[in-house]
Order: structure tokens, then sequence, then C-alpha cells
């Protein structure tokens, strides 16, 4: 009876306004997208943006957004909602408010193997770097969930994150003398390292979607283990929760989100930082609801950041990954200081 009540106030209390809230959220995202398909370098009106999704005739505005702003739109939609959703999991698991998806060393060990792959390869093509950013990403995360285990205490938080932080220095290191001795591989890969989601095509995102996909119906599936992860170990496993289990799982939603998405859009950083906070401060602590909202909002955040990359320096336009610093170190600063005064 007593498990009964917990989860009854923990998950059920709220649920019809939490549900039109997430409806609300979603009509935002709708209107985001669609701002981010009229807005851009070349101006065209709302009425050939709708052309081109429901009446296409082939005029060069329309094919603009179809081949152009389309693909662009869907993949800044799709990367921000996984880096949000990889972010709100990363700080449930660890108890850390300052965690986001770069813990694990993910974005870095990615990178690593797209820098590296491109020294030896040579090559300089984006499905390139989709396979080889999947791959250092897993190889990464399973060398510090290893590395964690071997510590006191195994796969600890503390671990994780020390761990994490450690292979993340030491991968940056490297990537970042590579690029110094290399000026080739630098030209070549530069643009991908400053975090874009410019000069994608469909194909590429249909590469990854299926990796993001599973990664967000997974996250999605384990909203309630997390919540009650959250609230401490102790009390999860007296309600019968098998902690080892949700983590592992929790990471293995982590690696296929961050990894993904920086497989095609390179290392953008603070949405998996900020839109957790900004989650909980409107939604609470359950995660069956912290989840599907910060897919909501880190799609929303991504897709105005972007038009904002893409509007600063007309007709020239910035890697979305250089605009999202801008918002998210103030940010950064703040989570530090209250920590530091908690």
């Amino acid at each position: 009876m007593v498990k009964q009540n917990i989860f009854h106030n923990l998950f059920f209390s709220r649920s019809p306004i939490l549900l039109a809230g997430l409806c609300v959220s979603v009509v935002a995202l709708v209107f985001s997208f669609l701002a981010s398909l009229n807005f851009g370098a070349a101006d065209i009106s709302v009425a050939e943006v709708y052309g081109a999704i429901f009446q296409f005739d082939g005029s060069t505005e329309q094919l603009i957004i179809r081949t152009v702003r389309l693909p662009r739109s869907l993949i800044a939609l799709v990367v921000g909602a996984a880096l949000a959703v990889a972010g709100s999991l990363m700080q449930g698991i660890t108890g850390n408010p300052l965690a986001s998806p770069a813990i694990l060393g993910v974005n870095a060990g990615a990178a690593f193997a797209v820098v590296l792959a491109t020294l030896i390869g040579g090559g300089n093509s984006l499905d390139l770097y989709a396979g080889f950013a999947l791959l250092g990403a897993g190889l990464t995360a399973v060398l510090v969930y290893g590395c964690a285990s071997l510590g006191r205490g195994g796969a600890s938080p503390l671990n994780l994150t020390l761990v994490g932080a450690s292979f993340t220095a030491f991968l940056a290191s490297i990537t970042s003398g590579i690029l110094i001795v290399s000026q080739q591989t630098l030209d070549q890969i530069r643009f991908w390292l400053a975090g874009s989601v410019a000069g994608r095509d469909l194909d590429l995102l249909l590469q990854v979607l299926p990796y993001l996909t599973t990664g967000l119906l997974l996250a999605f599936a384990l909203g309630k283990q997390v919540t009650l992860l959250s609230l401490g170990q102790d009390m999860a496993k007296g309600l019968g929760q098998n902690t080892l289990v949700i983590r592992a799982l929790a990471a293995v939603c982590i690696l296929l989100l961050a990894g993904g998405s920086v497989a095609i859009a390179g290392p953008i950083g603070f949405v998996g930082l900020i839109v957790p906070h900004i989650t909980r401060f409107l939604v609470g602590t359950e995660y069956r609801w912290i989840l599907p909202y910060a897919a909501v909002f880190g799609g929303i955040l991504l897709l105005l950041a972007d038009v904002v990359a893409r509007s600063l320096l007309q007709p020239q336009e910035l890697p979305v990954g250089l605009v999202m610093p801008l918002l998210g170190a103030p940010c950064f600063v703040y989570l530090i200081r209250a920590k530091v005064k908690r």
C-alpha cells in the first residue's frame, strides 16, 4: 500500500496539467520549426514555405526549402531533442546538476575518432564522420564505464564523473595536437568540429535516425525508474529497483543519443546542460514528464539558435555550435555559483 501511494503521488497527481503543458510546448515546437524554414540568407515568404511542403512547383525558392532548409531544420530538431534527453538522463542518474552528455567523454571520443579517420584516410565525407563518430563515442563510453568500475565503489556517479572528465581532457588534448600538426586535417574538418546542422541532407539523418529513435524510446521507458533513482539509491532499492541495470540502460541511451547527435552535427555543447534545468523548473522532478518535455524544449532551443546563427552575419552563416555558448556560458556560470552557495 505504501509503495502504491508513493507511485501515485510521484506520477499521477499533476498529469492533466502536465499533459496540457506538453501539448502547448509541441505547438511552440511547430512554430519554431516553421520559423526555421522561413528565416535565412534568402528572403522567402511564408506562402513559399507552405508551397514547398504541400504544393511543390520546382521554383528556386521552394527548391531551397526542400533541399537546404528542411533537412537542416529536421536535423536541428532531432539533435536538440536527443542532446536534451541525454543531458536529463545524465543529471538524473548521477545526481549532479552540472552533468551533461560530455561527462562520459562521448563528445571527445567522437571528435577524436573523426579527426583520426580524417588524418589517416584523408576523406571529408559526412558519411565518414557519422560512422567513425558513433564508433568513437561507443568505445569511449565502454572504456569510461570499465575504468570507473575498477575503482572503489564500482561505477558510482562520482567515479563515472571523474573518469569521464579525465578521458575528455585526454582525448581533447590529443585531438588538438593532431589538428596543430596536420593543417590539412584542420582545413577539412574545422566546420564539423564547430558543431553545425548546415550542409547535411536527409540521407545522413536517416543513417543516424535508428540510433536516436531507439535511444529516445528507451529513455522514455525508463522515466519512472530514473525518477526513483534520483530520489536516492537506497530509496530506489527499497522500492524494488535494480539500480545497476537502470544505470546501464541509461548509459546506453546516453551513448545512442549523444553519439548519434555528434555523428550528424558535430559536438554542440550546452543543450544537454541548459534544457534539463529549465524543464525541472517548470515540470518538477518526475522524469516521466521531464524527458518528453526536455525533448520538445531541446528541439525548440536548437531550432531558434540555428535561426540566430544564420541571421547574425547575413549573407554569411555561423555554425550553431558557436552560438550555443552565448546562451550556455551565462547559465553555466549561474549554476556553478548556485552550487557553490549550497
